[in-house]
């Protein structure tokens, strides 16, 4: 416990220090006025043995204590403290909606553990890495739905995304309810920039907005849509109910790509085609690289004074040394 108080300690003015040169001094002083005292009483050494008591061995104890009292203070006066260094994130956000496909296709096996957690996965890499950032999340499968309003709070938005799982909606793939929805939650915003990240694996079959139409929806609101499309070329392992149970069953990997590049385009977005971990993970990178925030990182130092323990040691050292004096070390003439 004690070295966990002085843990990290610096000193304000190390210079202090140099005033240790008093100690050798004293020790000098102290050794040679010793000495003087001896010479000059000359006492029959007959019968001396035996007479030293405990005052004898501990003679030199008042001292000493007065040594560590007068170490004690200079260690005070060099203002040990710890320094605490804070760094807080300043400047002008983005304000970003993932938008992330939640159909039953998203557990498709040919990414790890699966399309959705792959992608949730990279979500999450992409919130911690924006520090100023207002984000968002919207689902979507057969219809959308919004899993956590905008907000700076990255724990909350962590949490949403780790929440997300398939069976949520009604399964489908509606791009077009997923992109309306996303856009909405950016109407009202007035950021220089909005964007939305909207990831998929198939071709759209649902929903009350049609894609195109949500596209220029984007368009009028000035949102940039980057468009990802998730899965392998050809066939991709997937869990699928049977009346047996679940069974993985090779499917199809079908995704609009045109469609999709037609949004990113139009809107002033690009499009991404991921077919593994690896290539999701640097697409979103790539896409963090892009929407650049204007970050200021602005560093303090709060600096906390612990002399107090060496000030309480050195009047404990001195009135230790007192009392010795006047008591059991007292000299009567």
């Amino acid at each position: 416990m004690l070295f966990d108080y002085f843990n990290d300690i610096i000193f304000g003015q190390p210079l202090a220090f140099g005033l240790f040169i008093i100690i050798p001094i004293l020790l000098y002083w102290y050794i040679s006025r010793g000495h003087r005292s001896t010479s000059s009483i000359a006492v029959s050494g007959i019968g001396a043995k035996g007479l030293e008591t405990w005052k004898n061995y501990l003679r030199h104890f008042p001292f000493v204590c007065r040594l560590l009292c007068i170490s004690l203070v200079i260690v005070a006066l060099a203002k040990p403290q710890t320094q605490n260094a804070e760094q807080h994130a300043e400047g002008e956000g983005i304000d970003i909606v993932l938008c992330i496909d939640v159909s039953g296709s998203m557990t498709a096996q040919d990414f790890s553990p699966n399309r959705l957690e792959a992608a949730k996965n990279v979500a999450i890499d992409f919130v911690n890495k924006r520090l100023t950032d207002r984000i968002g999340v919207v689902i979507f499968s057969g219809e959308s739905f919004t899993q956590c309003p905008l907000t700076t709070d990255h724990n909350v938005l962590v949490s949403a995304i780790q929440n997300i799982r398939n069976g949520l909606l009604e399964d489908g793939t509606a791009i077009g309810s997923g992109l309306g929805t996303s856009v909405d939650r950016l109407r009202s915003s007035t950021s220089k920039s909005k964007v939305v990240v909207l990831l998929t694996d198939g071709e759209n079959n649902g929903g009350l907005i049609d894609p195109k139409t949500a596209k220029e929806i984007a368009k009028a609101f000035g949102v940039r849509v980057y468009t990802i499309g998730v899965g392998s070329d050809g066939y991709a392992p997937q869990p699928v109910n049977t009346a047996l149970g679940v069974v993985i069953q090779n499917e199809k990997v079908s995704i609009d790509e045109k469609l999709l590049k037609e949004i990113a385009t139009e809107t002033g977005g690009q499009y991404f085609r991921a077919r593994d971990d690896e290539s999701l993970k640097t697409i979103y990178r790539n896409i963090d690289g892009l929407e650049k925030s204007k970050v200021e990182l602005v560093n303090s130092v709060r600096f906390e004074d612990k002399f107090f323990p060496f000030v309480v040691g050195a009047l404990f050292f001195l009135l230790l040394e007192v009392v010795l004096n006047y008591t059991l070390f007292r000299k009567f003439p």
